[in-house]
C-alpha cells in the first residue's frame, strides 16, 4: 500500500473521523482510523459501534490496500508536520512509513479485516434539508435535551418530517425546546430520536450553506449523508412524549419584551442567584413593568424591564440558567411569553411566525 497526500488534506481526512473514536473503548481496534483505497480516492472510517464517520479525499493511490492506524498518535504526527506532500506506505505487517521534507516516521498498525463495517441502512424515510437550515435547528434546541442517564430516551432529540416542514423537540423535564425548518416537500411522514451527542457532533461538522443533506432513517440507524462524507448514529427506541399536548394553547397574561434587556438583566439576577441553593429568579409583572430579583447569602439584585402587559398580574419563580439558555437560543429582537398561572409553564413564541419555534419552562414553585 503506497499512497501520496497532501498534508493539509489528509489532516483534514482525520480531524473529522477522529470525532467518532471513543476513548473509553477497551479494544484496541476502536481506538484507530481505518484507511483504504477506492480507485483514486481514500476513504478514511471512525466508529465507535454506535457512531460512525466516513470520508473521501483525493490522493495519488500508488498501491492499493487498506490498514487500520492508531488514532491518537497518527493524528498528532500528521498536525506536526509542514506543510506538503505525506508518502504513506504499509508493509505486509501492518506496520505504517510516513515520510515528509526530512522526517520518517514509524508506526505499528492493525490488520483491516479486523476493523467493523459501517451499518447498511434499510431505509424507511428519507428528508434533504439544507445544512445551515439544519445546522441552525440543532444549535438553537439541543441546550434542553437531557443529561439524565436514568432517562435515556430524553438523551435524545425527536425529529419529526411533515410535508414542508421538519422538527426537532427537546425536552429534559424542565424545559422544552421546539425548533421547525422548511424542507422539500413529500407527503410522508416520519419521525426518529437521535442521540443529542450525534446531532452536537453534526452541528460541528456542517457548514451554514444552502448545500443539500440528505437524513435517511432506518429501523435501528440514521445516516447523514453529506456527499463526500457520511456519519451514521444508532438511533434511540422509544415513544418520546406527545410534547404538542402539554404547551398550553391558551393564556391569562402576555408579556411583550425586548429579547436583549430581558437576557441581560436576568444574566445579572442570575450572578447573585447561582450563589444559592436553587438558581432561582423571580418575576413580578405589573402595570408595564416586569421585575426581576434574586437573593443569595452574597446578596441582592433587582432588575426592571419595560414590557407590554395583556392581563393582570403575576408573580412568578424560575431557574435563571434554564431561562437565560432558551434567551440565548433566540435570534428574534422581540418576544412573547405567555402565562396562566405562578404554577403553570410560561411559554416563549415569536411575535409573527408562531410555528417557528416554541420554548417552554416550568416554574419554581414559590413557598411564601
Amino acid at each position: 500500500m503506497k499512497i501520496v497526500f497532501t498534508q493539509s488534506n489528509l489532516l483534514r481526512a482525520l480531524n473529522l473521523v477522529q470525532r467518532a473514536i471513543s476513548s473509553k473503548s477497551t479494544h484496541p481496534i476502536l481506538q484507530g482510523i481505518l484507511i483504504s483505497t477506492e480507485e483514486d480516492v481514500v476513504r478514511f472510517v471512525g466508529t465507535d459501534l454506535d457512531f460512525g464517520i466516513e470520508t473521501y479525499i483525493d490522493g495519488d493511490v500508488i498501491e492499493s490496500g487498506n490498514v487500520v492506524v492508531p488514532t491518537g498518535i497518527f493524528h498528532d504526527i500528521i498536525r506536526r508536520l509542514p506543510q506538503g506532500d505525506i508518502i504513506f506506505t504499509r508493509d505486509d505487517n501492518h506496520k505504517v512509513e510516513i515520510k515528509s521534507h526530512n522526517s520518517v516516521i514509524n508506526i505499528q498498525g492493525f490488520d483491516a479485516i479486523e476493523y467493523p463495517d459501517l451499518q447498511t441502512i434499510e431505509q424507511k424515510g428519507i428528508i434533504e434539508i439544507e445544512e445551515g437550515t439544519f445546522k441552525d435547528m440543532i444549535q438553537r434546541s439541543i441546550f434542553a435535551v437531557s443529561q439524565d442517564e436514568s432517562r435515556p430516551l430524553y438523551m435524545g432529540a425527536l425529529l419529526e418530517k411533515s410535508e414542508d416542514n421538519m422538527t426537532i423537540a427537546c425536552l429534559d423535564g424542565y424545559r422544552l425546546a421546539i425548533r421547525s425548518g422548511k424542507i422539500k416537500h413529500d407527503t410522508k411522514e416520519t419521525e426518529v430520536i437521535i442521540p443529542g451527542q450525534t446531532l452536537n457532533e453534526i452541528s460541528r461538522i456542517i457548514g451554514n450553506s444552502e448545500k443539500k443533506l440528505s437524513i435517511i432513517i432506518g429501523e435501528k440507524h440514521v445516516l447523514f449523508d453529506l456527499g463526500y462524507t457520511r456519519i451514521i448514529s444508532r438511533s434511540i427506541k422509544g415513544e418520546f412524549l406527545n410534547y404538542k399536548q402539554i404547551v398550553p394553547r391558551d393564556y391569562e397574561i402576555r408579556v411583550k419584551v425586548d429579547t436583549s434587556l430581558l437576557a441581560s438583566s436576568i444574566d445579572r439576577a442570575y450572578l447573585i442567584a447561582r450563589e444559592g441553593e436553587n438558581d432561582l429568579i423571580k418575576f413580578i409583572i405589573k402595570e408595564d413593568i416586569l421585575t426581576i430579583t434574586s437573593n443569595s447569602e452574597i446578596g441582592s439584585i433587582f432588575e426592571q424591564v419595560p414590557i407590554l402587559l395583556e392581563g393582570g398580574e403575576l408573580e412568578i419563580a424560575f431557574n435563571g440558567r434554564y431561562f437565560l439558555d432558551i434567551l440565548k437560543a433566540i435570534e428574534d429582537d422581540e418576544i412573547c411569553l405567555d402565562f396562566t398561572t405562578n404554577i403553570n409553564p410560561c411559554v416563549i413564541k415569536p411575535l409573527n411566525k408562531e410555528d417557528e419555534y416554541t420554548y417552554f419552562i416550568l416554574p419554581v414553585r414559590l413557598f411564601i
